[in-house]
């Protein structure tokens, strides 16, 4: 890369705009050299420019080496028709730019165990890793509303994979796992869905490149009891859309809350889209009390599938450790430290 890297932030609706100016802030403290350029996208763009998704804004993400996003969603556009929610920008940017690999990272910093939904020592033996497919599934298969011939509403949502789509995402799945403690779980619903029964074969099939991998099969609903029950027989998770979106959103309280969790969404060449799966969470937007923790290890993941820099992204995740560990909380871990004030002391700690 001869230019500056150029990360575009797309700061969003709700906490967005607060949790990503901090993770601005700590890769600016690192000294990388790197070039940033925000739009506006969701509900803001909506209202500067009457779409979710503005050109200007997609524009900018096709050109950046990388993408910061914030999170989407605002109350006030609940009305609008589909196409023009907020939550269809990050949607149109998944589909735009391939981004089809979803790497969800869930581990327990040391001294957040009390926080857990889970026992301590159960807790604290998490650390695994959800691979999750984003471009497929019943998000961007054919859905509908209609009237069935008795009078009654109905709605629709096409489930659908081809084998392609599936092949890929397994096989990020396995290379992920062999970069980890080789064992892989594959989790879908083979036993009521023709499409789970696809998936099954197709990830058989891509396993027979990778034998050093101990892959198993594992029903959602049985995945998600055993996240609760026994997390540290998890390493690497591979499944679709739906089914990753809950599970991830259930690892997060297994880790003790949703905004320590980063993301990462990657299509084939290693470009990506990174942000906190915590949401806009609209009610607490302004007040100072978002954890920035979640965007600022967003952008450490960026750091290190982005931009091969694994030495700085190592500093910043040692840094928010090391802030969690001097007892630092933000309100959803219990705490009363402010937003800016977990920025200023995890750029301190770097």
């Amino acid at each position: 890369m001869t230019h500056a890297p150029l990360i575009a932030i797309l700061p969003g609706d709700g906490i967005g705009p607060e949790v990503t100016a901090q993770a601005r802030r700590v890769l600016e403290a690192l000294g990388l050299g790197l070039a940033f350029e925000e739009a506006p996208v969701g509900g803001a763009a909506y209202r500067a420019a009457g779409h979710p998704l503005p050109p200007e804004t997609l524009s900018l993400a096709r050109r950046a080496d990388a993408i910061l996003f914030g999170a989407v969603g605002d109350p006030d556009f609940d009305g609008l028709e589909r196409a023009l929610r907020p939550e269809q920008a990050i949607l149109g940017l998944r589909k735009s730019l391939a981004l089809f690999a979803n790497l969800r990272p869930a581990r327990l910093f040391p001294g957040l165990e009390d926080a857990s939904a889970l026992r301590p020592e159960i807790a604290r033996a998490i650390d695994l890793v959800i691979v999750r497919e984003l471009t497929g599934d019943v998000y961007f298969g054919d859905k509908g509303r209609g009237i069935t011939h008795t009078g009654l509403r109905e709605g629709h949502d096409l489930m659908r994979y081809d084998e392609v789509e599936v092949a890929r995402i397994a096989r990020v799945g396995f290379e992920t796992a062999m970069k980890r403690k080789r064992r892989l779980v594959s989790v879908d619903k083979a036993n009521v869905l023709e499409t789970s029964q696809l998936w099954r074969e197709i990830v058989e099939e891509v396993a027979r490149d990778f034998p050093e991998v101990e892959l198993a099969h594992m029903y959602v609903d049985n995945a998600a009891m055993q996240l609760v029950r026994a997390p540290q027989n998890f390493d690497v998770i591979v499944t679709g859309n739906l089914f990753g979106d809950i599970l991830s959103d259930q690892a997060s309280m297994c880790v003790g809350s949703i905004g320590m969790l980063p993301s990462a969404s990657l299509d084939q060449h290693g470009k990506g889209l990174y942000e906190p799966i915590h949401g806009s969470a609209p009610d607490i937007a302004g007040a100072g009390k978002a954890n920035p923790c979640a965007a600022i290890l967003s952008a450490a993941m960026m750091l290190r599938h982005s931009f091969g820099m694994s030495e700085p992204a190592d500093r910043i995740e040692r840094a928010v450790a090391a802030v969690l560990a001097q007892g630092k909380r933000t309100a959803d871990l219990g705490g009363d430290c402010a937003t800016g004030a977990m920025g200023d002391a995890i750029v301190a700690a770097l």
